[in-house]
């Protein structure tokens, strides 16, 4: 269970670092196309341009703001799989509520809730994580057959 609860943290790392990457490329995109408005706007002489001189500032206002909202979305995915990754006792919590939320996120974000939460309400888990690591299932009678020479 050791090995899936790590997984699970990876792929949380993973999936927030795409969905900030996500809030940068809008912000990329909406300061590029609020450039290229502004530098149009300059480049006119006409006065029939000077009720288009606010619209650059918006364009990147709205690109900022999206770009802040993915950012936000994707922090608790890569800071909930450090945490599983180093078995930190809150992150169980955290990612239990996260794979809630990446159910709704058709198809990836629900496999990937799915798994998370059949790892982390899992018994075993909750005992690794709370034990900080430490925690190693009781050895089963039998387990592993002894070596024959």
């Amino acid at each position: 269970m050791r090995d899936h609860i790590k997984i699970v943290g990876v792929l949380n790392i993973i999936m927030g670092s795409l969905t900030a990457a996500v809030g940068v490329i809008a912000l990329l995109a909406m300061g590029t196309i609020a450039g290229f408005i502004a530098a149009s706007i300059s480049s006119v002489d006409s006065s029939d341009f000077r009720d288009a001189t606010g619209a650059a500032p918006i364009v990147a206002a709205i690109g900022i703001a999206v770009a802040v909202f993915f950012l936000l979305l994707g922090l608790p995915s890569i800071i909930g799989g450090w945490g599983l990754m180093h078995f930190r006792p809150w992150s169980r919590v955290l990612m239990v509520i996260v794979s809630a939320f990446h159910l709704f996120h058709v198809p990836l974000g629900t496999a990937l809730g799915v798994y998370g939460l059949w790892v982390l309400l899992n018994e075993e888990s909750r005992r690794i994580l709370e034990s900080g690591g430490a925690w190693f299932p009781p050895a089963v009678p039998g387990y592993p057959p002894p070596a024959r020479i």
